[in-house]
């Protein structure tokens, strides 16, 4: 069996998250206390018991989704020995679990890796002024059909597909006013469903380009180690393990689209045929059965599917 590890990105977060695996591991509790310190904030308080209100904000939603990950991560290193350049061909991780993935091969530290994240959420936030901006899913359009929806939405404006999860799953970002018109096209081009989303601004798209400002900025002050285990990059949907070329991938994926379901079928590409989703929630283990019927998925994320997947390795 090959493996990838993949990491989840935003809208995985719940409150009460991590809260078990802080609960049942030591080493696990320890992460949450590193990342508390690093961001001089509280923040496994607030994943553990909220509100709902103040975890989905960005700058919050993005480290904590990342401390999750790493403390998973953690605890397969200290209690099941797991070394990742011997268990993983590749990790991947979905828009900010990018930051996930390249921790758990080393190339940023806990402390660093959450501190950009903190500062990713809040450059992203502040990019667009609330309102201005939106998402929205587009179900069951293919991809050209999709950029072609955008295009005429967008006028004068902004609107780009920002995410290709999976066949048939879609998210267009950009204007509010653009993403509506998209909206309303897409249901005329046979849509099942055009939903706008919860989101607090239009991310992966050209609106972010002052968020990619800051993180040029605060990725050129913090230090990379070369990575154990190739990243199969976000914006390209290839294999990468040069610092220098992950840290400039970093900064355009802010504005760029996550390639998700093409990084999937370049895993699968080089072999790969098991995804371990490691964090919160499971949705990357069900878009890799959209994407590719014959890839299983674990989603690892609880003490007790930490020692199942132990159990079982």
């Amino acid at each position: 069996m090959s493996r990838a590890f993949v990491f989840p990105g935003q809208g995985s977060q719940t409150v009460g998250m991590g809260r078990d695996v802080a609960g049942a591991f030591a080493c696990g509790r320890e992460v949450f206390q590193e990342i508390d310190e690093a961001l001089s904030q509280n923040l496994s308080k607030l994943m553990f018991e909220g509100p709902d209100e103040d975890l989905l904000l960005t700058e919050n939603a993005q480290p904590a989704i990342l401390a999750v990950s790493l403390a998973v991560m953690r605890v397969l290193a200290v209690e099941g020995k797991i070394d990742l350049s011997q268990t993983a061909a590749y990790v991947a991780g979905h828009s900010l679990g990018e930051y996930s993935a390249l921790s758990a091969v080393g190339c940023f530290s806990v402390p660093d890796a959450a501190r950009l994240l903190k500062t990713r959420g809040r450059a992203m936030q502040e990019a667009v002024p609330v309102g201005e901006g939106a998402m929205a899913a587009l179900m069951g359009l293919e991809m050209a059909d999709v950029v072609a929806v955008a295009a005429e939405a967008a006028g004068d404006g902004v609107c780009t597909a920002a995410n290709d999860n999976a066949p048939g799953q879609v998210v267009v970002s950009g204007d509010t006013a653009a993403v509506n018109r998209a909206i309303e096209i897409a249901q005329t081009r046979g849509a099942k469903r055009a939903i706008l989303l919860p989101v607090s601004a239009p991310f992966h798209c050209a609106l972010m380009a002052p968020a990619a400002d800051v993180m040029a900025r605060a990725l050129a002050t913090v230090s990379m180690t070369p990575v154990t285990v190739p990243l199969i990059a976000n914006v390209t949907a290839d294999v990468v393990s040069e610092t220098s070329e992950i840290r400039s991938l970093l900064v355009e994926q802010v504005t760029g689209m996550v390639r998700w379901r093409e990084c999937v079928l370049t895993m699968k590409g080089h072999g790969v045929d098991h995804l371990v989703e490691i964090g919160a929630g499971k949705v990357l283990s069900g878009l890799a059965r959209r994407i590719d019927k014959d890839l299983s998925a674990t989603p690892v994320g609880t003490p007790e599917a930490i020692e199942e997947f132990l159990k079982n390795l």
